[in-house]
């Protein structure tokens, strides 16, 4: 046998045993999944508030923190979900006996400044009264034309159409259902005497001091 293949096949044994007690290869490490980024948020939609102006509708901003909003008019169309009773009832006349005695004596002057107010200032306490008074004198039945007035007054402030109709409620009782009207307003923030322009004057005056006051107690 030739030496030199006995050499070959004595190092091809040697190498073959050396590769039996070799290590494996190490393996990669299992890659882990990269945790998904959540899309940015989107920004927070703008605060908005309802501001309702005689039936028309607008969003304006809210104010900034600290800063006190403008007190409402004195006079709102607002409409709930139902509507609401009177703050007095019919024959409540005599929980404010001056507005009592004032419609018993001088019913034109009651119903005119009624008139001024629920018309916002279209006609005055002067003209109101004047065609009531003319009214009564021709036909004597003012209730025709103080009736219209208690509808607008109820569409105003949501108010129930109680005890009946209301042009019942002025034909059977003009004086009671004048009083309760007069005193309806006063409950809602009128001064009935200083008219449709002296409200709007004194609403605006209490809003142009309620932030001084404020501020002035603010250290």
């Amino acid at each position: 046998m030739n030496p030199s293949a006995y050499s070959i096949d004595e190092s091809q044994q040697k190498v073959d045993h050396t590769s039996h007690h070799l290590p494996p290869p190490p393996s990669a490490p299992p890659v882990e999944p990269s945790p998904s980024v959540p899309p940015p948020l989107p920004p927070p939609p703008a605060m908005h508030r309802n501001i309702t102006f005689q039936g028309a509708t607008t969003n304006t901003p809210t104010n900034p923190p600290g800063i006190q909003p403008t007190p409402p008019a004195v006079l709102q169309d607002y409409i709930p979900h139902s509507p609401v009773p009177w703050s007095t009832g019919l024959c409540d006349c005599f929980n404010d006996f001056s507005s009592c005695c004032l419609t018993f004596w001088c019913p034109c002057i009651t119903f005119g400044r009624i008139a001024e107010i629920v018309d916002r200032g279209a006609l005055s306490c002067a003209i109101s009264g004047g065609l009531y008074t003319l009214l009564v004198c021709v036909t004597g039945c003012g209730c025709l034309y103080s009736c219209i007035y208690r509808a607008k007054m109820r569409g105003q402030f949501a108010l129930e159409e109680s005890p009946c109709a209301d042009c019942c409620v002025h034909w059977c009782c003009e004086p009671c259902a004048l009083c309760q009207e007069y005193r309806e307003l006063q409950n809602h923030g009128f001064d009935m005497s200083i008219g449709w322009q002296g409200n709007m004057d004194r609403q605006r005056r209490l809003a142009t001091m309620a932030p001084a006051v404020e501020g002035g107690m603010t250290r």
